[in-house]
């Protein structure tokens, strides 16, 4: 399936590249290569192979979840550099 220069320019607008006139040719003949190839894996007998979702053989290691000690409000609050009854107090991230 080759791929045309209004499919890679509307590739582009949808990414929100601009594209020279020599970008667009470079880009037209990379992008058929790519498709080309995911086309040669298509052809690829995969009958008989399971799906796996990594290949390592590596595993999480994950811990139990057991609840622990809760401290109360004033301890917590009672570290905090800045704090109300209720918060951590921190400064503005984003100014609107």
């Amino acid at each position: 399936m080759a791929l045309t220069e209004a499919e890679v320019r509307h590739i582009a607008r949808l990414a929100r590249l601009e594209l020279t006139a020599d970008e667009l040719t470079r880009m037209t003949a990379e992008l058929d290569r790519i498709v080309g190839y995911v086309e040669q894996l298509g052809e690829v007998d995969t009958d008989g192979v399971e799906p796996v979702a990594q290949v390592t053989g590596l595993v999480n290691v994950e811990r139990d979840d057991v609840p622990g000690t809760v401290f109360d409000r004033h301890t917590v609050l009672g570290n905090a550099a800045l704090a109300n009854d209720h918060a951590f107090l921190v400064p503005k991230a984003v100014e609107r």
